[in-house]
Parts: C-alpha cells; sequence; structure tokens
C-alpha cells in the first residue's frame, strides 16, 4: 500500500509503542504522545495490505495497487508538492488480526419506552484514554465500524451505535398495528396498521431525533466527552449534534459527510410552509404514501439492487463486502424497516443546515477533521474542499482509491481526530 501526503504543515508520522506507523497531522490522530512539530514536507508511506500472506505472521506484506493519502492544504494555498522520487518512505502496519485485535461487546440501551438503541464498544479497559464514538450512515449500522472497533480499541474506548429506524435499533414492536383481517402474518409491514400506538404518536426518524439520541447516549452511557466520527448521513448528525452540544465535543471528523439531509421543511423553523405538507414522517402512514413505500420498498430492498449500490459507492471492488451486504439484507427484511424507511425519507429537516453547524462549531472552538474518498460518487470531494475553505485550520485529506466508505474500504488508514 502506497500513502502520499503532500502538505506544507502537518504531514508527520508517529512512532507507537508497538512499532507501527500512524498517519498523523500536525496535532491531530489518536494517541497520547506529544504531536510532533509541523514540518514543511511530503512523505511516501508503504504499508502492509488488509490480509497477510501467513495468518501467523503479522510482519509479512503483501503488495497492492497504490493508495493515495494527499493533504490538500498545499494545493489550496498554491503550494507545489514534491516529486516523488523526492519522497521519503516508512512503513505503515496492516490492521491486527487474531489475538491482536480489540475483542467487542455489544449491548441495548432503552433511552425510552420502546426505543431501544444496539451499540458496540471496545477498549473499555482503556480507562484513562479518550472516548471515540461513531456514528453511521445511511442504511448501515455499527458492523460498518467492526475494523474501527478491533483496531483503536486497543488504545481507546471506542463505540459505535445504531441510529433509531435503522440497523438492529428497528422497533421491536409494531407502531402502527394493522387491524384487517389478515394482515397478521409475518411478511406484513408494521406501521402500516390506521393508529399508532401510544408510544409512537411523536415518532419521527428524523436527524432532530438522532443528534437527541446522540447526545442522551453520550450522557448516559458513554459518561464523557467523545471524538465524534461520521460518515455519509452519520457525518451530518455528528456536526449537527456538536454544532448542538460543544460541550460533549472534543472534536468531529467528517468522512464523507452529506451535506444535506431532508426534503421538507422544519416546523420549528418554518412553521407555516411545514403546514403545507401533508405528512410528516409520523406514525401511521397515510395511505398514498403506504403505497408509495411498497412499490419503491420492493425495489431498493431487493438483494440485486443493494449488491448495485454497495458495486458503486466502493472504489476498490476487490474490498470483501460480503459481511455488509448480508447485514444489510438481514435489516431490509425486518417488518419495520420499510415504514421506517418511509419516515425517515418524509421527515424534516434539521432546525440548522449543515453549513451552520460548521459556523457554530467554528465559533464555538469544536475542532473540524476531514477525509473524503476521492472517488466517491454520492459526495464528491468538492463537498470537502467547501468546509476546508470555510474552516481553513481543518486537516483535509483525500484518499484514492476510495469511495463513499473510505474507513471500511482502507480501514489501514487511520481516522484523523484532532486533538
Amino acid at each position: 500500500m502506497e500513502v502520499v501526503s503532500c502538505s506544507h504543515s502537518c504531514s508527520a508520522l508517529h512512532q507507537t509503542p508497538r512499532s507501527s506507523w500512524r498517519l498523523r497531522g500536525s496535532g491531530f490522530g489518536l494517541g497520547h504522545a506529544k504531536p510532533p512539530r509541523p514540518r514543511r514536507s511530503a512523505i511516501l508511506c508503504v504499508g502492509t495490505t488488509r490480509g497477510v500472506s501467513n495468518p501467523g505472521d503479522s510482519s509479512k506484506v503483501n503488495a497492492m495497487q497504490g493508495l493515495y493519502v494527499s493533504d490538500v492544504d498545499a494545493t489550496l494555498q498554491g503550494i507545489p508538492s514534491r516529486k516523488a522520487g523526492e519522497l521519503e518512505k516508512v512503513m505503515i502496519q496492516g490492521l491486527p488480526e487474531g489475538p491482536d485485535s480489540s475483542s467487542i461487546s455489544t449491548g441495548f440501551w432503552e433511552w425510552k419506552p420502546k426505543l431501544t438503541v444496539y451499540y458496540e464498544r471496545s477498549g473499555t479497559e482503556n480507562s484513562k484514554a479518550p472516548a471515540v464514538l461513531f456514528l453511521p450512515g445511511f442504511g448501515v449500522g455499527t458492523f460498518h465500524y467492526e475494523k474501527q472497533l478491533r483496531d483503536l480499541g486497543r488504545d481507546h474506548k471506542v463505540w459505535t451505535m445504531d441510529f433509531l429506524g435503522q440497523g438492529m435499533s428497528l422497533p421491536c414492536e409494531d407502531p402502527a398495528p394493522s387491524s384487517i383481517a389478515g394482515e397478521h402474518s409475518e411478511e406484513a409491514f408494521w406501521g402500516f396498521g390506521q393508529d399508532s400506538q401510544p408510544w409512537a404518536e411523536e415518532l419521527v426518524y428524523s436527524v432532530d431525533l438522532w443528534q437527541n439520541q446522540v447526545q442522551h447516549f453520550i450522557e448516559e452511557v458513554i459518561r464523557e466527552p467523545v471524538y465524534i466520527v461520521g460518515n455519509s448521513l452519520g457525518g451530518f448528525v455528528a456536526l449537527y449534534f456538536a454544532a448542538s452540544s460543544p460541550h460533549l465535543v472534543k472534536g468531529v471528523t467528517l468522512l464523507n459527510a452529506t451535506p444535506f439531509w431532508g426534503f421538507f421543511p422544519n416546523p420549528a423553523t418554518s412553521p407555516w410552509l411545514s403546514k403545507i405538507f401533508p405528512w410528516a414522517g409520523t406514525f401511521p402512514l397515510p395511505s398514498f404514501v403506504r403505497k408509495l413505500t411498497e412499490a419503491v420498498w420492493q425495489k431498493i430492498s431487493d438483494p440485486r439492487s443493494i449488491h448495485d449500490i454497495l458495486k458503486q459507492v466502493y472504489a476498490d471492488h476487490s474490498t470483501n463486502v460480503d459481511k455488509v451486504f448480508s447485514r444489510i439484507v438481514e435489516i431490509t427484511q425486518h417488518p419495520a424497516a420499510a415504514a421506517s424507511f418511509a419516515s425517515i425519507m418524509f421527515a424534516p429537516r434539521g432546525q440548522i443546515s449543515f453549513q451552520e453547524a460548521i459556523s457554530r462549531c467554528q465559533s464555538q472552538g469544536v475542532p473540524i477533521s476531514l477525509m473524503y474518498g476521492r472517488e466517491d460518487p454520492w459526495v464528491r470531494p468538492i463537498w470537502g474542499i467547501k468546509v476546508k475553505q470555510q474552516v481553513p485550520e481543518a486537516p483535509y485529506y483525500e484518499i484514492s482509491p476510495a469511495g463513499h466508505c473510505p474507513h471500511d474500504e482502507v480501514p489501514e488508514v487511520r481516522i484523523a481526530l484532532r486533538l
């Protein structure tokens, strides 16, 4: 694996006690050691692949196609990059396997009656280490961060959870049961009845709900401020939460974060405009939404469609996505999945925009770091560059080849957190 970091101010490597190398920026990255002084340099790193030729010998290095991680600070400021022939070569250790990786434990947290959140954690025995919370993208869940849990959990307290209405945080009871005879079969969709249950009367799977969920999870389960990392939708929620509760956030890292979420106006910020729309993601689903959802869900939950989407968002098609694929298919088979999807799609936008959340984080001193897969067909790097231009002090790395989920596609490049 080749990693190129072209930077005038934040290219540096830190050697850990395990003699492994970690990509770092000037003051960025996980760890307790004092960050090295900034220097004007570019570094070419050669490291291991995702697997090793001999499972019993993690020191083996396999050949693979070149991978590039570029710090765009120099480019944005007009500083010329150094030639490849002038770059210094170092080693980057691959991901830990077997007994060297951190174990993962699971749990359920009942936030509100009938609303239970599934979460995973590792490294909680590292009592003095910083806590890191990973937020998944839309349609996936905690399983998308297994590599980070096993790797970073060796030295840090690492957490991840499923958003309500997704993954294993889908409801365990029907929010709007059908009263029509014959609709209680195992194939029937939950949430398609005429009346909602008392616990689901105000339930809407929106970004406001998710950022509130994150706040209470940190306060009640983690119980200390965190470094928060989010991919895609998770990046949007992470930034939104950091802007709303800066006292609970030490720093935010965005991984191809979607810069917008929700199509409909928020009733808190646009009360009159929101009244124009007949439904805003609540239960039960209106008749026209049920019919639309049935038609759309049949297509998007088809395993062939899921396979095509994964092929689209992963730039390196040699990446093993079998587990991700099977878990997504499993989620779509939950009886509450279709109605939850409809609620998410029709839920109102958040009370603040992505750009406003950035401004608030900047004014409140919340550090931001950016890591974007260059070949993402959905959230192209231009969106990360826009954030970089709004927050010039934020480090911004582009990874290539990598698509929408760089943390899963190229887990060897460790998440950069701004300390």
